[in-house]
């Protein structure tokens, strides 16, 4: 009796088990979306205390002083109103273009443009009073933001040129521009007055009369420019929500193809929100020389790069006109306090990597709103 060979038993390997990102089918409801930023705050705050604990400070001393510092503290409010007043310009001119799908990353390089443009324009009208030079800065700082801001646009609606990059790009475009005007050349916005500004270059200041006045009342102090901020945070929220250009601009962000079978001229509207992003971002600058330094001054600009925080103020707003006004007031506050308490323990790049936290918790949760994680095979 013969055994009959039977084939090698062949055992399968072990496989990982696949994972994927599958878009929600139901989208998540008003108090769903209102509660997903607190939430990501307080998932924040829970990683900025481990992160203290690391670095040798008490977490919990460590945010009563930043409290205190931001809040609390005698003039600690008039010193975040005034750190918020460039976010919140920033944070707007990201909101409004990210909102209808448009990436635009060129915010610091804008604001650039905007002070340089309010700078020269106040610095030739300041004699004839506030009632001129004010008007004229707000009208040369938001037309030459918006043109600088046209060039993206125009190459991503002809050429389909990422404006990612170009916007990117043109950041450092406009930041060696503003270095070369103070720095580097004898140019109409530099001091040539007297032999300490031609060892020492800086910017030429304005005539007194063309200062922007602040509020004052109560020991509190709110800038102008912050004003301005709010009014147009409003009339944003209700140009996208109530007027025929922004129910185009959402039909066209939601569904570009739905959006070109209506009619809708989807590169105009593209071209024009970038350019709305870009004056929006410029009127921060413009609020910098005015409200703050009455001057163009390249570090003060350029060191604290509002327009990138900006585009963290606008992701914690998720992306709401209205919100981006208290989003930039918490952001701002954070600033103010990272500015007071530097120091040998406490740098100021920690308050940059807090900023990094609060962004990668806001849109981990933003992604978890509208995708889920599914485990095994399809």
């Amino acid at each position: 009796m013969t055994a009959t060979l039977q084939p090698p038993v062949r055992r399968r390997a072990a496989q990982a088990v696949p994972v994927r990102l599958e878009r929600r089918l139901d989208q998540p409801g008003r108090i769903h979306s209102a509660l997903l930023p607190v939430g990501s705050l307080l998932l924040a705050m829970v990683l900025v205390g481990v992160l203290l604990g690391i670095a040798g400070h008490d977490p919990f001393a460590a945010l009563s002083q930043v409290v205190s510092a931001a809040v609390t503290g005698q003039g600690s409010i008039s010193a975040t109103l005034t750190s918020a007043t460039p976010l919140l310009f920033t944070g707007l001119a990201a909101a409004v273009a990210f909102r209808m799908r448009i990436w635009n990353i060129g915010g610091e390089g804008q604001l650039y443009i905007g002070a340089i443009c309010a700078a020269g324009v106040g610095i030739a009208t300041g004699a004839s009073g506030l009632a001129v030079a004010l008007p004229l800065m707000l009208i040369a700082a938001a037309l030459g933001g918006a043109l600088w801001a046209a060039i993206p646009a125009l190459l991503r609606a002809f050429l389909n040129t990422n404006e990612i990059l170009t916007s990117l790009m043109l950041n450092y475009v406009a930041g060696l521009l503003l270095g070369y005007l103070i720095l580097d050349s004898t140019s109409y916005w530099r001091d040539m007055s007297g032999p300490t500004a031609l060892v020492y270059p800086q910017g030429k200041s304005l005539a007194s009369a063309a200062f922007w006045p602040g509020f004052t009342g109560g020991g509190l102090i709110i800038p102008l420019g912050l004003v301005f901020g709010v009014a147009l945070a409003v009339l944003v929220f209700v140009m996208i929500r109530h007027t025929w250009f922004g129910y185009q601009l959402r039909v066209t962000a939601d569904n570009a193809q739905a959006g070109r079978y209506a009619g809708m001229a989807s590169r105009r509207n593209l071209v024009a929100v970038m350019m709305l992003s870009g004056a929006l971002a410029a009127l921060g600058g413009a609020s910098q020389v005015g409200d703050f330094s009455h001057l163009l001054d390249p570090s003060g600009l350029q060191q604290p790069q509002y327009g990138y925080t900006g585009i963290v103020v606008a992701a914690l707003a998720r992306y709401n006109p209205l919100a981006v006004v208290l989003s930039a007031l918490f952001l701002g506050a954070i600033t103010n306090a990272g500015l007071n308490l530097q120091s040998a323990t406490f740098p100021q790049s920690l308050t940059g990597v807090i900023e990094g936290i609060i962004l990668f918790c806001v849109l981990g949760g933003e992604v978890l709103s509208r995708y889920r994680f599914v485990w095994g095979r399809r």
